[in-house]
């Protein structure tokens, strides 16, 4: 890739702008695509997630104005096994009660907010994600108690209009 689409593709990942991630996630193919395309094409992950056989998942946050979040999974060689969207309605239903925040980052990759609330107390996290039906905005959110672990997870959809 020569520098000039290099900085462009940066300057577009960095805003999430969906077209190029779309070109770039197709340019990258599981078995062949090693790390450093990866890196050529979509930058440093905002995360690097160990796994116990070891490689590790990267995560290509868009939040918060996006609604992806891609996590790259690649072998101890450096070899990228499979690319996966985060925030998916399956992902969502894989979060329990008593989950860690850790647990929960991992899974969904970094929130797009944080609020606090010290008289309930709780700390909400959201991600923006694609609403169901005719709705404008849709979140996701996960409820963490005092001890830092999930109490419970729900979906909000506001229509505008």
């Amino acid at each position: 890739m020569n520098p000039l689409l290099r900085t462009l593709a940066a300057v577009a990942s960095r805003i999430g702008f969906y077209g190029f991630d779309e070109i770039h996630l197709a340019a990258l193919k599981p078995g062949q695509a090693t790390a450093r395309e990866i890196r050529e094409r979509l930058g440093a992950p905002a995360a690097e997630w160990p796994n116990s056989d070891g490689g590790a998942t990267w995560e290509y946050s868009r939040v918060p104005a996006g609604t992806r979040c891609w996590m790259l999974t690649v072998d101890g060689g450096g070899v990228l096994q499979k690319i996966e969207q985060a925030l998916t309605d399956e992902n969502f239903a894989r979060i329990e009660k008593g989950w860690s925040a850790e647990q929960v980052r991992r899974l969904l990759g970094k929130p797009g907010g944080e609020a606090k609330f010290p008289l309930k107390p709780e700390v909400v996290w959201e991600w923006r994600i694609e609403p169901l039906g005719s709705g404008n905005n849709a979140w996701f959110r996960v409820h963490f108690g005092v001890d830092g672990y999930v109490t419970g997870t729900g979906r909000h959809e506001e229509t505008l209009g």
